[in-house]
């Protein structure tokens, strides 16, 4: 997999040629996070991809039958993201309206560690 690199502010890098596209499981890992930060109706091309963040997962308490809703919308983008094998593990918190997770995702190229809040 090929993917151009984003910078600290998560647009992507232009201007230096190859050195802004990276390869393999870093590819990978940042191919899913821009996945699961993409929100649903966010993308003009196809207003149905992305991930339902404000109509299925926040705004919602936190209980256990809404965690298990926003685990499996937040497994879907990972495994639907190309060159990923699977998830080996993966934990989640929902806390004061944040929710978390972190997870192990093995692909084509290796196992990965993924983190993020939203």
């Amino acid at each position: 997999m090929r993917y151009r690199i984003l910078d600290s502010n998560d647009d992507y890098q232009f201007g230096k040629g190859q050195q802004n596209i990276t390869y393999g499981t870093y590819a990978v890992a940042q191919a899913i996070k821009t996945r699961i930060k993409l929100l649903k109706g966010e993308w003009w091309e196809n207003t149905e991809e992305g991930l339902p963040l404000f109509q299925k997962i926040l705004g919602q308490s936190g209980n256990n039958e809404n965690l298990a809703i926003a685990d499996s919308l937040i497994k879907e983008r990972i495994v639907d993201t190309p060159d990923v094998l699977s998830i080996t593990r993966f934990n989640s918190n929902y806390e004061n309206r944040n929710y978390s997770f972190n997870c192990s995702v093995s692909t084509k190229y290796g196992e990965i560690e993924i983190s993020l809040t939203l």
